[in-house]
């Protein structure tokens, strides 16, 4: 891990290493697809990474292959529901940042578990903020939340971080419900120049290896295409703001250096791709089939389905202009080397190996 520590400067992406370097922070959901990814960057960065999760969401997992426990500071199995487990949690550990990604995170799922969606989304970010109250030592927080936290008008242009909060299915409801909580905590119980600063972000459609939950996009196309069957597309023409899994986890840590030095910045952010980057879920098959040999071939799902959105992109030209953001992975280059991770985990490479070699290499520019 020493070896990819950087130097004193920011980086290309606007994260500083310096800032990082034996800086104690607590990642909830560092066990899911994005928690793994973050707490490997942050461990090549000589992080203090310290985890909170209620267990490993998938199987296979990247939090298993790429061995995350091992780079960890502290790791706390408890559940985000669970408020005094959180609060005894949050006062052993004495994080100086949290950054909150514990959720259920699944549309489909929400529509077969809307209660459990809403415990885990809403109630788990009140446990959090609440613990939060009462250790003196954490200075920043960033509750991610989604995209999906708008309310959704199938228009064709960004939503702005000023639009009206909504959400039509039980998960897009519920993280803007988590966006009201978050905002209602700041509002009650934080800021000034010596409380903690409290800010979301808001991203979404995110794709990159080491993802194997079930009903999303890229880990469908994946087990298709090793089970040699087509992928089934419930809306094929939908358009989404895919983005690589990096370009979102540098937003959260850019926001969580500039949050710890100015608490003007306590406020939400939307992380998102250019505009061209906003492509079809068709289209994203069609990419990754034009790599892998014409492999899988997708088919529309017949019947009715759980209503989508038709149009989701963020405008995140707040982000760019006040926090000096620019996302570092171009879609093409995502494709790329997700494609590059799966095959060469298909080839039992080193898979913690793999990922902090694609973290260097995407995030260098």
């Amino acid at each position: 891990m020493a070896d990819l520590v950087s130097g004193s400067g920011p980086g290309v992406v606007g994260v500083d290493p310096s800032f990082w370097r034996e800086r104690s922070v607590l990642i909830t959901g560092h066990t899911g697809f994005k928690g793994g990814w973050l707490s490997l960057w942050l461990q090549s960065l000589g992080c203090r990474v310290q985890g909170l999760s209620l267990g490993v969401p998938t199987a296979p997992s990247l939090y298993t292959a790429a061995g995350v426990s091992r780079g960890m500071a502290s790791e706390v199995f408890v559940d985000v529901r669970d408020h005094e487990a959180i609060d005894r949690a949050l006062g052993a550990l004495e994080p100086e940042i949290v950054i909150h990604m514990a959720a259920q995170a699944l549309v489909r799922r929400s529509y077969e578990e809307p209660r459990e969606t809403y415990a885990i989304n809403v109630m788990g970010t009140v446990n959090v903020l609440d613990a939060v109250r009462r250790v003196p030592a954490v200075r920043v927080v960033v509750v991610v939340t989604s995209d999906k936290c708008y309310e959704n008008r199938d228009w064709d242009w960004g939503y702005r971080e000023n639009e009206a909060i909504g959400g039509r299915d039980p998960y897009s409801s519920s993280k803007g419900a988590a966006e009201l909580v978050t905002a209602a905590y700041r509002a009650s119980f934080f800021g000034g120049e010596t409380g903690a600063r409290v800010a979301s972000a808001r991203a979404g459609n995110v794709i990159g290896g080491g993802d194997w939950a079930e009903e999303r996009l890229v880990p469908d196309a994946v087990r298709a295409r090793s089970a040699s069957h087509p992928i089934r597309l419930r809306n094929p023409e939908a358009i989404r703001p895919w983005q690589h899994v990096l370009n979102p986890l540098s937003g959260y840590l850019v926001l969580a250096e500039r949050l710890w030095f100015d608490p003007t910045l306590a406020t939400a952010w939307n992380f998102g791709p250019p505009d061209e980057d906003a492509r079809s879920v068709a289209w994203i098959v069609d990419q990754l089939r034009a790599r892998w040999d014409g492999r899988p071939v997708w088919e529309p799902v017949s019947g009715v389905q759980p209503h989508e959105a038709r149009v989701l992109k963020l405008d995140s030209s707040r982000s760019r202009s006040q926090l000096g953001w620019r996302p570092p992975v171009r879609l093409d280059v995502a494709l790329d080397s997700i494609v590059a991770w799966y095959d060469a985990c298909e080839r039992s490479a080193d898979v913690r190996d793999l990922t902090i070699s694609q973290i260097a290499r995407l995030t260098a520019g």
